[in-house]
């Protein structure tokens, strides 16, 4: 669901994406969109190239043509797992096409663009319900409904990313025109595991509902792309600079679920 004042536009059409930021005349161009669902990815590696991809290339010539920086928005994503967690500048070694298709994004700005900024977020959360389709969302929607059991798996670790403080971390880099890569996460690396466990006490519920620890096999039907073990960023470019806005991740989703989860909470 997008804001009323939101145009569509298909910015894997190069004239079309170049036409409509060329008549806005934009101070910076800020390139947000792509497919996000692993599996769509996985199972549509074109439409998944040229959207997270192909996309990521114009929006660069188009930054250059016009002398204006470019903001792309990448994933912890792109890395292996392998490792406990990741610095900026640790080498991606992504595992599926969707990771391989944001890394390629990546690549090509770093490697093209005149004056940029790419912001790799962990595991985002913002939007409530009505945006949010993530991990944050599926596990509310299910204590909506009323369940008695949930199951989590206990297997993949990452940092939650508060778009609140996503949002304004980016806007001071770009206000003093610090460009580069930098990891933006809030504090605290964490699970899947221990975000549920947070939700429930922020709810209320953890007397009620009862939390299931299980492998990611057990959803093997449904999320069938192998996912890395580990998502964990730090951040330690955005550290340096001094301009790190984002808390520890309990206190952001805190914040997140009292604003826009009230109905929610017990």
């Amino acid at each position: 669901m997008n804001e009323a004042w939101l145009d569509y536009l298909d910015f894997r059409d190069f004239e079309a994406y170049k036409n409509d930021v060329c008549g806005f005349g934009p101070d910076y161009l800020i390139h947000l969109g792509a497919h996000t669902d692993i599996e769509f990815c996985e199972t549509n590696q074109e439409a998944c190239y040229q959207t997270n991809t192909a996309s990521v290339e114009n929006a660069t010539h188009i930054a250059n043509e016009l002398g204006i920086p470019l903001v792309y928005i990448s994933t912890a994503g792109i890395f292996s797992g392998r490792e406990d967690c990741y610095d900026d500048g640790d080498p991606p070694n992504p595992i599926g096409a969707y990771a391989r298709s944001k890394y390629l994004g990546e690549k090509f700005v770093a490697e093209h663009a005149k004056k940029y900024l790419v912001a790799r977020a962990g595991w985002m959360m913002g939007g409530g319900p009505a945006k949010d389709k993530k991990f944050i969302q599926k596990i509310m929607r299910e204590l909506k409904e009323g369940t008695s059991e949930l199951f989590v798996v206990h297997d993949k670790a990452g940092t939650p990313t508060y778009t609140h403080d996503f949002a304004r971390t980016a806007k001071e880099l770009i206000k003093n025109e610090y460009w580069g890569l930098y990891n933006i996460a809030c504090k605290g690396h964490t699970s899947r595991l221990k975000v549920a466990t947070e939700l429930l006490s922020l709810t209320g519920l953890t007397e009620k509902v009862t939390i299931t620890p299980v492998n990611s096999a057990f959803f093997k039907d449904t999320y069938f792309v192998k996912r890395p073990d580990s998502e964990c960023l730090n951040t330690k470019n955005l550290n340096a600079k001094g301009v790190n806005k984002m808390r520890h991740w309990k206190e952001s989703l805190k914040e997140y679920v009292e604003q826009y989860y009230s109905d929610y909470l017990h």
